[in-house]
């Protein structure tokens, strides 16, 4: 084959850089807090129960993991109930998000977009991968890009052979 003929990949030429959310999001472990195991008869939460257990919980279970707290029995759960959670785990876990699955996905989009490193993307043109599974996919492309516009020349989506553009940094 003639060096005129040989096949030049303008992908790899072009010097894109393709990021994926989903390799950021891989590696983050979740728990569960239930406050339903909590309720008194299943239908109350009583303070002076809820601290007695707080005081015996073993806040080790949740180091450097993200905690959804939740509740999905049918109950009126008080604000402290949350507050008094938050303290005791406070500063152990690596985020925590109060809800239900969906507050969970997005505490865990913003957990991996805030594990990038953008200086790794300074002035690049970058590609958003738009193939694979992320649940929230509004959110998290959405905050995906308002974290990479400070830092990136230019924003695509789709895959480097067939992109559409976002954000070309102005002049």
């Amino acid at each position: 084959m003639r060096t005129e003929d040989a096949i030049v990949n303008r992908v790899e030429k072009s010097g894109l850089m393709t990021i994926d959310l989903q390799d950021y999001l891989k590696d983050i472990q979740t728990r569960v807090i239930d406050l339903k195991d909590y309720l008194f008869e299943g239908l109350v939460l009583k303070e002076k129960d809820f601290r007695t257990a707080l005081k015996a919980l073993d806040a080790a279970k949740f180091k450097e993991v993200v905690v959804l707290i939740t509740c999905t029995a049918d109950a009126i759960i008080p604000v402290w109930a949350y507050m008094l959670l938050m303290s005791k785990l406070s500063g152990i876990t690596q985020s925590i998000a109060i809800g239900n699955e969906a507050d969970l996905e997005r505490v865990l989009i913003d957990h991996a977009i805030n594990k990038i490193k953008w200086l790794d993307y300074s002035d690049a043109k970058v590609v958003v991968k738009g193939c694979g599974f992320v649940h929230q996919r509004d959110y998290a492309y959405a905050k995906l890009t308002q974290a990479l516009l400070p830092h990136v020349a230019s924003v695509m989506y789709g895959e480097p052979c067939s992109t559409v553009p976002v954000y070309k940094k102005p002049r």
